[in-house]
């Protein structure tokens, strides 16, 4: 690939956190039973109007604030004309020539680890077409299909960037960092496997020497950044391949096959003017004016990059850390939630980082409060209880929503820092192992080591360990 050129766009396709449909009020809940969630307006029925819903106005508004683009004040909607089972007006109301927003950008690190904005040409509004319900693994290998419209008419907003991608990389840090920015934004649930955010490639390649982009492939409907990533390894391959040998690509849609990593033809790619767009004659324009963006820009919350600054900046965290937290918005907020209560920011971090992300299971909701997760880390900051023992509470705390001063007590974990036992039970060990004893006394240190080790073995692990060193230490120096 070193010979030739790639230049890559991405389009993505996200559903917006609605409780109703665009045009109707039909919920948009994701998993109903097929076709209950459907009405005369989003089944497309002759005589119906349809009443653009507000909320995913404002939410597109807040995509383009999250991603730095304009917003227009006039936008309108239009008719895509084209016909496939799962559409069934026939035709699809997007945003054409119009959209709601646009010259926008997002900013990932390429290759080198430097600062490259990806230019985002246009957000615009539209409904969902419906789903079809195979009878087989796939359209390939299915006797009959069935259409559920329950996903038709689920406001939409296109994300279209411009050609300033190179990459495969890129291509993943570029959605990951999307996807990540509209949670933080609350405008999707971006939940991939559920299709709720979906993504195309427009993808070509061409010699270093020449001038002109090559032919442009798309490809469909890829539900995961790995699957991104692999389709684009696997058709910047291909193309060159073809190249190498002389054929001729042409300008076509594909679909990735992820079982056999390849992409196969779909069919010949449209223009735009195959689609006979024309303005939407039920809808009037959109009007957003400024008072109203700057209402909507009044509720946006901290977005990413804002987030990582803060963490780094103000809290002292490193770089990796405070990607890491913001990476997972769930974590994140817990960490902001128990650092206000009053836990110790790089202590915070650390336990959200290993324990709390290796329990936490992002379908379900937290167990347990940020107040009992501060709660917690104080119990082990203080020496009430040790580190190993402040682990299995977590996990407890995961399993039942239980109090963290309630596991505790149940479970005995309460560490040991009464001076007399310990000095008790530091002469005990002592008199039982002369000879790590006398191998500490002869100069070998290590050998205090295993003699703490048997303190804590002795109290089963909840002997203050500080304490036990310092009795240790003391004794070994009479």
């Amino acid at each position: 690939m070193s010979d030739y050129i790639t230049t890559i766009g991405l389009e993505f396709h996200a559903e917006m956190k609605t409780k109703t449909k665009i045009f109707c009020s039909c919920p948009t809940d994701f998993a109903a039973a097929p076709n209950t969630h459907v009405c005369p307006v989003c089944l497309g029925l002759p005589g119906v109007l349809p009443v653009l819903n507000k909320h995913a106005v404002e939410l597109a508004v807040k995509a383009g604030l999250a991603l730095n683009c304009q917003i227009s004040e006039y936008s309108k909607f239009d008719r895509k004309n084209y016909f496939y089972p799962d559409l069934p007006k026939g035709y699809q109301v997007t945003q054409f020539p119009l959209p709601i927003c646009k010259n926008g950008w997002l900013e990932i690190e390429d290759a080198a680890g430097q600062a490259k904005k990806v230019r985002i040409n246009r957000i615009h509004m539209e409904e969902d077409a419906g789903k079809l319900v195979h009878s087989g693994d796939n359209i390939g290998n299915s006797d009959y299909s069935l259409p559920d419209y329950n996903r038709a008419a689920v406001p939409l907003i296109e994300i279209v960037t411009e050609p300033d991608i190179s990459s495969a990389d890129e291509a993943k840090a570029f959605g990951e960092k999307l996807k990540l920015t509209l949670e933080y934004a609350g405008v999707s649930d971006v939940r991939m496997e559920q299709g709720s955010l979906r993504c195309d490639v427009n993808i070509s390649i061409r010699a270093r020497e020449s001038d002109p982009l090559g032919v442009k492939v798309e490809i469909k409907n890829l539900n995961s950044f790995r699957a991104v990533h692999r389709a684009i390894c696997y058709e910047e391959m291909r193309q060159a391949e073809a190249l190498e040998y002389g054929e001729k690509l042409i300008q076509e849609t594909r679909l990735w096959n992820d079982a056999l990593g390849e992409t196969r033809p779909m069919r010949s790619k449209e223009d735009s003017h195959d689609y006979r767009y024309f303005p939407e004659p039920d809808l009037p324009p959109v009007i957003v004016s400024p008072e109203w963006v700057r209402e909507i820009a009044a509720t946006m919350p901290e977005m990413p990059d804002q987030r990582v600054n803060r963490l780094r900046s103000e809290l002292g965290l490193s770089d990796y850390d405070s990607a890491q937290l913001v990476a997972v918005p769930a974590l994140a907020l817990l960490f902001d939630e128990a650092v206000g209560l009053g836990a110790e920011p790089k202590m915070c971090a650390n336990w959200l980082l290993g324990d709390v992300a290796r329990l936490l299971n992002p379908d379900q909701p937290l167990p347990f409060t940020a107040a009992d997760f501060a709660a917690l880390l104080d119990e082990v900051k203080s020496g009430a209880i040790n580190n190993n023992s402040g682990k299995e509470v977590l996990a407890e705390m995961f399993a039942t929503g239980g109090k963290p001063a309630d596991i505790i007590a149940a479970r005995g974990f309460a560490q040991i820092s009464d001076s007399s036992f310990l000095e008790e039970a530091v002469a005990k060990i002592i008199a039982a192992n002369p000879q790590p004893v006398a191998d500490f006394k002869g100069g070998k240190q290590a050998a205090i080591g295993f003699l703490i080790g048997q303190v804590m073995k002795e109290t089963k692990g909840q002997a203050n360990p500080n304490m036990v060193r310092e009795f240790m230490l003391k004794a070994l120096s009479e």
